[in-house]
């Protein structure tokens, strides 16, 4: 394989102290690439690590994240801003507990903690494992669901502009949207225990979206008591909202297949077929769980003298009081985020069926599946040749679970789990799905989509957002967006180049390209 352009190596890595900074030449004596698509960190990249760690990338994604490591390297202190993400997979390498890797996926960029695209997975039987707050997300089940339906692109065409109106007026988007489905305080603190069980009982979910959600759309574990008033009071209002930021509802149309088989199965035969996308997660109530938990894990972490490189990795003994109460109250935020797409579907089938004056049902508006890209869960995996229970951060990633996996839906069974990857306003999307190779490699995990390659404030001063509509424009891209301002943070160029990231994962086998779709009409908030 072509070797990474490094100087020549020392014979020992130098060790990290509190007292020296390493060259770029010397950081990259701890970076090996094993495979055309696997780069893997060697122990003492960062101090403390228990586990190697190693990353996906290609050589056209290598770049991103070398340069920002030279970057870093040639400050003379990292003052402000994240560290660069491959320190970040090892700071994650260095928490008690973890197994095996500490792994970034090819859409690693920094982020709280973790990386944005760094998964991790602990021990439960080991009672110094932790769990993370940084390792989940602030967005806590922030998620991507993909709708079918069985309009093709002629169809749509000529009532583009009106469909893209009415899914506008009907999804409350922007940073302060409120919903429209009626919601009292009884009905949130049910929606929180309940998750897409309230959406069934109250007539807002079809029984087979359950079917096909992650996890059936509902966490057992959640505990409404573990979230606190403030946050209830910021969720109550937003439910069945978008929200803002890189959040959408996307028109799209299948541009490509790969995997006939795995398409029918979804519901997909041919290319032109119509399908809605919804992005969003659990807006300021998750936020508010991920926020109150931080200043619990701090106090735990001087109780019970736990060490961290970094003190965005706050986190918590998986088996203390912190750490149950976090996992309750994540659980309830991930079960607030599947009512909020579940609401949103229901507003989505109904602004189709007002423009089509069809019903959602003759128009087959299917749920092909809902992934989470921000959440922690106990799962089973081996590890070095025994079953063990781990609790498994999966934060900016999605679970990939492999064909005749117990916990996939039944119509899924032969394909492995549809994995859905959102592209960023203007380019395509992906379905993939889930290998026995991603099981072994990466506790059964893969990309979540493209990845910042732009900070929001250097895509705020370098891009125009005159020139970012009109660019969607020329591509027969309708848009619908309730703050155009924000719109210069996710133009395509502020991200990495999706077809690589997924291109990536296909070709290192940890998930399959099967769909690919195109935008027709965006709405954002």
């Amino acid at each position: 394989f072509a070797p990474l352009h490094i100087a020549r190596r020392p014979s020992r890595p130098p060790l990290l102290t509190a007292m020296s900074k390493r060259t770029f030449e010397q950081e990259m004596a701890f970076c090996t690439r094993e495979t055309p698509n696997c780069i893997t960190i060697k122990e003492g990249f960062v101090p403390g690590m228990n586990v190697p760690g190693k990353f996906y990338v290609n050589e056209a994604l290598e770049k991103l994240v070398f340069d920002e490591l030279r970057s870093f390297s040639r400050q003379s202190s990292n003052v402000g801003g994240f560290l660069p993400a491959i320190k970040q997979i090892g700071n994650v390498a260095a928490l008690p507990g973890i197994c095996k890797y500490s792994i970034g996926l090819p859409d690693v960029h920094s982020g709280y903690g973790f990386a944005i695209g760094n998964v991790a997975a602990f021990d439960m039987s080991n009672p110094e494992a932790v769990v993370s707050p940084g390792g989940v997300g602030f967005d806590i089940n922030c998620g991507v669901r993909l709708v079918r339906t069985n309009l093709l692109i002629n169809d749509v065409l000529p009532v583009k502009e009106r469909l893209a109106q009415a899914l506008f007026d009907h999804i409350p988007v922007g940073v302060g949207s409120m919903g429209i489905i009626p919601t009292k305080q009884q009905d949130l603190e049910e929606a929180l225990q309940l998750g897409i069980d309230w959406s069934l009982r109250e007539g807002y979910a079809w029984p087979e979206d359950k079917e096909h959600c992650e996890e059936y759309g509902r966490m057992l574990n959640a505990d409404p008591n573990c979230v606190s008033s403030r946050a209830k009071k910021r969720g109550l209002p937003q439910l069945g909202t978008l929200g803002a930021g890189n959040h959408y509802a996307e028109i799209q149309v299948v541009d490509e297949i790969y995997d006939p088989f795995v398409a029918k199965k979804m519901g997909i035969d041919q290319k032109g077929q119509v399908c809605i996308m919804i992005h969003s997660g659990s807006r300021g109530l998750g936020h508010q769980v991920a926020t109150d938990s931080l200043v619990e894990m701090e106090r735990a972490m001087s109780r019970d003298n736990i060490q961290t490189n970094d003190r965005q990795l706050a986190c918590a003994r998986i088996n203390s009081v912190e750490g149950q109460n976090y996992m309750k109250g994540m659980a309830a935020a991930a079960n607030y985020a599947w009512v909020n797409r579940s609401s949103m579907t229901f507003l989505t089938r109904q602004a189709f069926a007002k423009v089509f004056n069809q019903s959602p049902e003759d128009l087959d508006m299917h749920v092909i599946y809902d992934v989470s890209h921000n959440i922690a869960k106990v799962e089973e995996h081996m590890v070095d040749g025994h079953c063990k229970q781990l609790l498994v951060h999966r934060k900016g990633s999605t679970r990939a679970f492999p064909p005749h996996h117990p916990l996939i839906p039944v119509d899924y069974q032969l394909t492995g789990q549809p994995v859905i990857v959102g592209g960023t306003m203007g380019t395509c999307s992906y379905v993939l799905t889930g290998t026995d190779t991603g099981m072994r490699e990466t506790f059964g995990s893969t990309c979540h989509g493209a990845g910042r390659a732009l900070s929001r404030n250097k895509s705020r001063n370098n891009l125009d957002y005159g020139d970012v509509l009109k660019r969607l424009e020329d591509m027969g891209i309708s848009i619908r967006v309730a703050s155009p301002k924000l719109i210069m943070e996710e133009a395509p160029e502020s991200y990495k180049d999706v077809t690589q990231v997924v291109q990536t994962c296909h070709d290192a086998d940890i998930s399959k390209m099967a769909i690919k779709l195109k935008p027709i009409a965006v709405v954002k908030g």
